[in-house]
């Protein structure tokens, strides 16, 4: 029979881990005791954020692949400190799974969260580990910014123009496709990626925060119409936002054949899809002109306006204009 003990020793092999006294900067401690020690340096911020990643809420284990499980816990708790503009160092796991996963799953799971680890550049400090009826991933992220540049929701004025970056809806794509059993298609492939594995905007916030253009951000991750009224709500403001220059995903005839009868449409996956952790963030007018110079410039769209009062209107491509329900991601709404 399997333990703690040796579960916790895979999980430091296997995820870049700080372990014992020191070998990282700002750690006194890591793994291996009651906690971890962290002495942030002069001139720095702390940043963090937690989040949970539960099965039969966040993914499904028989269609979701334990690597992808691994991976995107990482990435998505790591995606807010993004959102503010900082640089993530450590992270912090309590994990629960069923004694049952313990063997390959919780392999590709490591493998997983390795990988996650080092294409963020994060280092494992420490944890917890017990037993449960089903996966329960929590994991807390520490992250750095220098004094006075990490970006809020709350910034936002009249005036300002609205951004997001990258093509929204694509995540939610992959997740229908993965519903249906396709997420191992070598055709789909590039299709699934995005739900499976998604790209976090670590190097944009850094650099929209170290620039000073934002006047507020965030993540897009339950959902552009969420989201959107979320950033308005923490500013005060309202917002008009333009269905022609919202940068949707492109379905795919064979795709599209797939998923006959589950009405896709790429506009509505756009607006309340999800899961696509691109940055949406405001910028005043007189600041638009420093992103030309920001990393992956061509992946920015300017999708709308912030405007005075607290309504939220999307303006259909004739003209005409209604307001922007909330319909993103919420775990508590019915179905």
């Amino acid at each position: 029979m399997i333990s703690e003990n040796q579960l916790v020793e895979r999980t430091g092999r296997a995820i870049p881990s700080i372990r014992g006294r020191g070998g990282f900067d700002g750690v006194r401690l890591g793994i291996g005791d009651d906690a971890a020690l962290v002495a942030p340096g002069r001139g720095r911020e702390w940043v963090l954020t937690c989040d949970q990643f539960l099965e039969g809420v966040h993914f499904f284990g028989r269609i979701h692949p334990a690597d992808s499980v691994g991976y995107k816990a990482l990435a998505r708790a790591t995606s807010d400190i993004a959102a503010m503009g900082g640089r993530p160092r450590l992270f912090l796991l309590a994990l629960a799974i069923p004694a049952s996963r313990t063997g390959v799953w919780f392999d590709g799971f490591l493998r997983g969260m390795g990988r996650a680890a080092r294409a963020l550049g994060v280092r494992l400090a420490g944890g917890d580990m017990t037993k449960s009826a089903k996966v329960c991933i929590n994991i807390t992220v520490l992250g750095e910014i220098e004094p006075g540049l990490a970006v809020t929701r709350a910034g936002a004025r009249p005036g300002d123009h609205i951004y997001v970056s990258g093509r929204l809806g694509r995540a939610h794509l992959g997740l229908e496709l993965v519903r249906r059993g396709l997420g191992r298609r070598a055709q789909l492939r590039d299709l699934v990626q995005p739900h499976l594995y998604p790209r976090i905007q670590l190097k944009l916030g850094e650099w929209l925060a170290a620039h000073r253009v934002p006047s507020a951000m965030m993540d897009i991750s339950d959902g552009l119409s969420t989201d959107l009224g979320r950033l308005c709500a923490a500013s005060h403001v309202g917002a008009r936002v333009y269905e022609a220059r919202i940068p949707t995903v492109a379905i795919p005839s064979f795709a599209a054949a797939r998923l006959r009868g589950r009405n896709m449409k790429a506009l509505q996956m756009a607006l309340h899809g999800g899961d696509d952790y691109g940055l949406l963030f405001t910028v005043a007018p007189r600041n638009a002109r420093r992103l030309a110079r920001a990393p992956e410039f061509r992946d920015l769209m300017p999708i709308g306006e912030i405007t005075g009062g607290r309504r939220i209107l999307l303006v259909a491509r004739e003209g005409s204009s209604k307001p922007l329900r909330q319909r993103g991601w919420d775990p508590f709404r019915k179905s």
